[in-house]
C-alpha cells in the first residue's frame, strides 16, 4: 500500500462522524514488521496530532492521552506489540480504533470485515494470494462477518458452491470421492485452508466426532444417523458409534436434500451402496418386521427387501393382497423407486391378476352368451389388462430369475386358468345359442355400425370422423376413452360391438363401411355392393357412393402432411375415415409379434394425435373410434396341444383361427357359426373352441384374431364429443387438490406428523397430482426433509384419501417471532400450490424419535 494511499484512508477516517460520547477519534497504527517506520514522519493529515509510541515511552502516552491533551485527534504510531497484560495504553486502545496497512488489512478493508477478525483473516493469508478467489469471496455480498460466516465463505469459494453455506460445502467434497487423498476439494481446503477447521464445523453442526476422522467415516455416520430416526436403536447396536449425539436431525435433513436434488442425486446413489455393505444393512433389515423399515429411504436395500417379501408372499400363496399393493403404493414416493420402478409394476399386476382370481373361488362362472359378454365388459378384461400390463413392466425390468417365476405364474394365471376357463364357457354358450346367426340380443353388431351411428349423424347435417384402429381389442379401447377424458376438454364413452366373424381385418374393416351386402369373392376377398373393398382407395370409393362428400385416409398420410394441408383435404367432407394401424402391424409377424403390447401404448398416443388433429384442426365435434377385430396374445410358447391339426373337409380359406367352408359339418373342438347376416353367399364359419389355433405354418402364432373368442369379437365403439373453452359441455381437465388437514399453526419439537388430504377421487377429468412438500424460511432456505405426495387415490371413501407425513426440522435457532412457511409444490410444473405459514417455538426437544 502507498503512502498517498494510505494517508487517504486515514483522513478518511478522521472525517467519518464521531459516535454521540466521543469527543475526538484516536487511531493506533499497528506496524509490527516496520514497514513504514522510516516514512512515519513524513504523514501529515489536518487537525490530527501524529505520536510515535514506543516500548519506553507507553506510560507517558497514556499520561498524554488521558490527563494532559483530552481533545485532539491523535494517531499512535507503534511497532509493539500492545495486547499484553502489562501495557499502561490497553484500556485506551480497547477503546480506540487500529489501523494496519498491510495487505491483510487491505484485503478487510475492501471486503468489509472488521478489524477484531483480523487474526482470523491472517490464519488464511494463503487464500488471498488468488484474485479470482476473492472475487468470488466479495460476491457473496456479505455485510457482516463474524468467524463462522468468514470460515464458512472461504471454504464455500474453495468449494465452488454459490453461496456461502456449510450444507452444499460438505456435500460438494462428499460429491467428489471419499478419499481424502484424491479428494480435489479436500486437497484445495488443505492447501488454501485449515483442514481442522472443516471437520470442526462437520461436528457442529452433525455431531461427527472422531478421533481419526475420514470422509468414508462421516459419510456412514450421515447415513446411519438418519436411519437412527426411524430405526430402532435395538436394530443399530453394531453401528451404534456412527450415531450422533447432536443435531441428529441435520444429518436426516442433509441427506434427504441430496436424495431429492435432481441433479445431485445421482451422486449420493452411486456412494450409498458401498456404505450399504460396510454396515451389513441386510443382516439389520432381516431382524425387523416389514412394517419396521417400509417407509425407510435412505438405502436401496430396503426396496430389495420389500420386493422379496411381496415376491415370497405370492410365492408361498400368502394372499395378503391388499397389503402388498399397499407397500407398493408407499414405495412409489421413495427415492429410489424409479430403479425398481418396472419390477414394482410387474408384482402389482402379478398381485392385481391373484387378487381378480380371489374373487372366483369356484371358477369363471359359466353363464348366456349376453351374460358372458357383459361380464367381459363389466369387469373380465380388466384381466387382459393386466397381463397386458406386466409385460410391459417385465419386458423393462432388470431381469432376474425372480421376474421368470412372476411371469410363470402369470402365465398360469392368465393362459391355464383366466383364458381357459373364460373361453372355454364361452364357446360352450355359443355352441348352445347360435344356431342361425351370429348375435347377441342387446347388443350392436359390428356391421350395423353405419346405418345405426353414422348415417343418422349425416342427416342431421352434422359431420363425422370415424377412426378405425385394426386390433384395438376391448380393454385398450377403455384405456383411450379414460386417456381422452383426462387429457381433453371433450368427453368419452364407451360402449361395445360384436364383431363379424371371421374377427379378421378384410371382413371387419368391411363390415363399418356403408353397405348392403357384403360377399367374398373366388379368392375369398370380402366385395361391398359389388366393390371391392381392400385398401384406403377402394374404401374411400365406398364411402363416397353412399355421401358424396366424403374421404379416407390412413394415419401415416395424415400425419405426414402439413396442418393447412390437412384442412384443405377434409374441407367440406361430411365423412370421414380415419385408418390406424399399429397394433395389428406389430402382432401379426412373427419377427415382431412380441412388442405387441409395446404397440399397444404407441397406438393409444397415436389415437390421441388424430383426436387432437380432428378437434383442434378440422373443428370436428362427433368423433367414433373403433375397431376391425380384436385379438389373442400370449407371451409364452403355445404347446402342441393348444394347437389343432388340419380338419378332414372342403376348405375356402385358412388361418390359424378360423376356417372357411363350404361344407356344414360337426367336429370335435371346433364351432360352426354360420355367417348368415354377415355374408350375403353364406359360408360356414368353423373357430376352435376357447383359444386353441389351427396348426399350420408361417406367421406368428402368438397374437392371433379371426376365432371368437371374447377377446377376438367384443370391440371397442368409443363416442367422443368435442368441446371448446366455454361451451356448455366443456369441462377442462383438473388435477385433485391435496389440502392439510391439522389447524394448528404453531411447531413445538423438531420431528412433527402433519395430515394431508386428496380432495376429490381421480375419476374423468379430475387426474392425479404428485406433490412436494418442505418447510422453509422467510429467505425460502429449506428447514426440513422433503415429502413426496402421490394423489392418485380413486377410492369414495375419504378416509382413504388421507396421507399423513413426518418431518424433520434442521438443528438451528428458530425465532418464534418469525413465520416459517409450509411449502406444498406441484412435482411436474413447479408451481407452488400452497404457502402455509407456521410459527416455530422450540423448547428441549428429543431427536430420537421411532
Amino acid at each position: 500500500m502507498e503512502l498517498k494511499e494510505i494517508v487517504q484512508t486515514l483522513k478518511q477516517t478522521y472525517s467519518n462522524p464521531l459516535n454521540d460520547h466521543q469527543k475526538r477519534r484516536i487511531v493506533f497504527w499497528l506496524d509490527k514488521d516496520q514497514e513504514f517506520l522510516d516514512v512515519i514522519e513524513e504523514i501529515e493529515i489536518p487537525d490530527v496530532t501524529l505520536h510515535r509510541l514506543t516500548e519506553k515511552n507507553s506510560f507517558q502516552t497514556k499520561y498524554m492521552l488521558e490527563e494532559e491533551d483530552t481533545d485532539t485527534n491523535y494517531l499512535i504510531y507503534t511497532t509493539e506489540e500492545l495486547l499484553t497484560e502489562d501495557n499502561w495504553l490497553i484500556d485506551t486502545y480497547l477503546y480506540s480504533q487500529s489501523f494496519y496497512a498491510d495487505k491483510v488489512s487491505i484485503i478487510m478493508r475492501d471486503i468489509g470485515i472488521d478489524t477484531s477478525l483480523r487474526a482470523v483473516v491472517k490464519k488464511y493469508k494463503k487464500f488471498f494470494g488468488s484474485k479470482e478467489r476473492v472475487r468470488k469471496l466479495k460476491a457473496f455480498g456479505i455485510t457482516q462477518f463474524t468467524e463462522e460466516t468468514f470460515e464458512v465463505a472461504l471454504m464455500s469459494v474453495l468449494c465452488n458452491v454459490k453461496t456461502p453455506n456449510f450444507e452444499d460445502v460438505l456435500k460438494a467434497v462428499l460429491m467428489d470421492i471419499v478419499d481424502e487423498e484424491e479428494n480435489k476439494l479436500i486437497i484445495e481446503i488443505e492447501k488454501f485452508f485449515d483442514i481442522k477447521a472443516f471437520w470442526k464445523y462437520v461436528s457442529k453442526y452433525y455431531g461427527f466426532e472422531q478421533s481419526d476422522p475420514s470422509l468414508k467415516k462421516l459419510m456412514t455416520h450421515l447415513m446411519v444417523t438418519t436411519l437412527s430416526h426411524s430405526i430402532k436403536e435395538e436394530h443399530l447396536i453394531n453401528v451404534k458409534d456412527y450415531i450422533a449425539q447432536s443435531n441428529r436431525t441435520n444429518s436426516l435433513v442433509f441427506i434427504d436434500r441430496w436424495m431429492h436434488h435432481k441433479d445431485d442425486s445421482a451422486s449420493y446413489d452411486a456412494l450409498v451402496r458401498q456404505i450399504e455393505k460396510d454396515i451389513n444393512l441386510s443382516d439389520i433389515v432381516q431382524q425387523m418386521n416389514i412394517d419396521e423399515f417400509k417407509k425407510d429411504d435412505v438405502f436401496p436395500y430396503f426396496d430389495q427387501a420389500i420386493i422379496q417379501y411381496i415376491y415370497n408372499g405370492l410365492k408361498s400363496q400368502h394372499e395378503d393382497y391388499e397389503e402388498y399393493k399397499s407397500l407398493i403404493r408407499l414405495r412409489r414416493a421413495k427415492h429410489f423407486y424409479p430403479e425398481y420402478q418396472y419390477f414394482y409394476e410387474a408384482l402389482y399386476n402379478t398381485v392385481e391378476m391373484y387378487a381378480f382370481k380371489k374373487e372366483y373361488p369356484m371358477g369363471v362362472p359359466k353363464q348366456s352368451m349376453k351374460d358372458m359378454h357383459k361380464s367381459y365388459i363389466d369387469n373380465y378384461y380388466i384381466m387382459d389388462s393386466l397381463y397386458r400390463r406386466f409385460y410391459n413392466a417385465f419386458d423393462q425390468a432388470e431381469q432376474d430369475d425372480r421376474l421368470n417365476e412372476l411371469q410363470q405364474m402369470i402365465e398360469y394365471l392368465y393362459t391355464n386358468w383366466f383364458m381357459n376357463e373364460l373361453n372355454t364357457n364361452w364357446s360352450s354358450s355359443i355352441q348352445e345359442e347360435i344356431k342361425g346367426e351370429w348375435a347377441i340380443d342387446g347388443v350392436v353388431k359390428q356391421q350395423d355400425f353405419y346405418q345405426n351411428f353414422v348415417s343418422s349423424k349425416v342427416r342431421n347435417g352434422d359431420r363425422v370422423f370415424v377412426i378405425i384402429s385394426d386390433a384395438l381389442r376391448y380393454d385398450i379401447g377403455v384405456e383411450v376413452a379414460e386417456y381422452l377424458n383426462a387429457e381433453t376438454m371433450g368427453s368419452s364413452q364407451i360402449e361395445s360391438m360384436l364383431s363379424v366373424l371371421p374377427s379378421v381385418t378384410k371382413l371387419g374393416m368391411a363390415s363399418l363401411l356403408p353397405h348392403r351386402t357384403l360377399k367374398f369373392d373366388s379368392n375369398q376377398n370380402v366385395i361391398v355392393d359389388g366393390k371391392a373393398s381392400q385398401g384406403t382407395t377402394e374404401r374411400k370409393k365406398i364411402l363416397q357412393d353412399a355421401v358424396k362428400e366424403s374421404t379416407a385416409i390412413s394415419f401415416k398420410e395424415l400425419d405426414t402432411v402439413s396442418k393447412n394441408d390437412r384442412r384443405q383435404y377434409f374441407k367440406g367432407k361430411k365423412v370421414n375415415y380415419i385408418y390406424h394401424n399399429s397394433i395389428d402391424a406389430t402382432g401379426d409377424h412373427a419377427s415382431t409379434e412380441r412388442n405387441t403390447f409395446n404397440a399397444v401404448d404407441k397406438a393409444i398416443e397415436e389415437i390421441y394425435r388424430i383426436v387432437k388433429i380432428i378437434s383442434d384442426e378440422l373443428s370436428g365435434t362427433n368423433i367414433y373410434i373403433t375397431a376391425d377385430h380384436g385379438f389373442i396374445y400370449q407371451r409364452n410358447p403355445l404347446e402342441e396341444s393348444d394347437k389343432i391339426e388340419k380338419v378332414d373337409f372342403t376348405i375356402n380359406e385358412m388361418k390359424r383361427r378360423y376356417i372357411l367352408s363350404d361344407d356344414q359339418e360337426t367336429v370335435d373342438g371346433l364351432l360352426r357359426i354360420p355367417l348368415k347376416g354377415i355374408i350375403a353367399n353364406e359360408q360356414e364359419c368353423y373357430v376352435p373352441k376357447s383359444t386353441i389355433r389351427f396348426k399350420m405354418k408361417g406367421q406368428g402364432v402368438n397374437f392371433v384374431h379371426g376365432g371368437a373368442s371374447l377377446q377376438e369379437v367384443v370391440v371397442p365403439l368409443i363416442t367422443f364429443k368435442n368441446a371448446r373453452k366455454g361451451q356448455a359441455r366443456s369441462r377442462e381437465t383438473q388435477q385433485v387438490d391435496i389440502k392439510l388437514t391439522n389447524t394448528a399453526r404453531k411447531l413445538t419439537n423438531s420431528i412433527f406428523q402433519l395430515n394431508f388430504f386428496q380432495t376429490e377421487k381421480v375419476e374423468g377429468k379430475r387426474t392425479p397430482r404428485t406433490a412436494n412438500i418442505f418447510m422453509v424460511d422467510e429467505q425460502e432456505q429449506k428447514i426440513s426433509n422433503e415429502e413426496v405426495v402421490i394423489a392418485d387415490k380413486m377410492t369414495d371413501k375419504p378416509e382413504e384419501r388421507m396421507f399423513k407425513l413426518r418431518f424433520v426440522l434442521k438443528t438451528q435457532d428458530y425465532d418464534k417471532n418469525k413465520t416459517y412457511y409450509l411449502i406444498v409444490k406441484d412435482m411436474n410444473t413447479g408451481v407452488v400450490l400452497e404457502r402455509i405459514p407456521f410459527t416455530i417455538s422450540l423448547g428441549i426437544s428429543n431427536e430420537f424419535d421411532f
